[in-house]
């Protein structure tokens, strides 16, 4: 408990500060206001997803990688056609502006929602699977590649 309100009085200072630098002012009001909806965001996907942990205010540790939450008022509607991405890693950004970056194998359960777009850019030649909920096989990807995909109907990852 005492992470999260270290974590949230930190967001306030940084939405603040951006806020101030952005618009030349910063409403005292809004700053906590944002930081605690993503710290509800971030309590929900816990919830759901017991084995991630928070590791920022926005950011959690899931397996094979990690999720960043995209902070409350993003402009989800207008995704981006291509993502920078690390080398060695799988990254999704999912229609609500939450970005997966995967870097170890495994097969992994996965959450992410609407259409998004992905760059795999692990060591040319690995290949990514994505599942349905059966597990069946849905698609596969092989790096170095980016692209656009639907991911309500992806269950499962295996980035390598």
């Amino acid at each position: 408990m005492k992470l999260r309100q270290s974590l949230v009085a930190t967001l306030t200072a940084v939405l603040l500060a951006a806020g101030y630098l952005l618009t030349g002012s910063a409403s005292a009001s809004a700053g906590p206001q944002a930081a605690q909806q993503l710290q509800n965001r971030v309590d929900a996907y816990i919830e759901k997803h017991p084995e991630a942990q928070q590791i920022s205010a926005d950011t959690l540790k899931i397996p094979g990688g990690t999720v960043t939450l995209a902070a409350p008022g993003t402009d989800r509607t207008n995704s981006p056609t291509a993502i920078s991405c690390s080398n060695y890693y799988l990254c999704i950004q999912d229609g609500y502006g939450d970005r997966y970056n995967y870097y170890t194998c495994g097969l992994y359960s996965f959450s992410g929602l609407g259409d998004g777009v992905f760059n795999n850019n692990q060591s040319s030649g690995t290949v990514a699977r994505f599942y349905n909920s059966d597990r069946s096989l849905r698609w596969t990807n092989t790096a170095k590649d980016t692209g656009t995909a639907s991911w309500t109907p992806v269950y499962y990852i295996r980035p390598c």
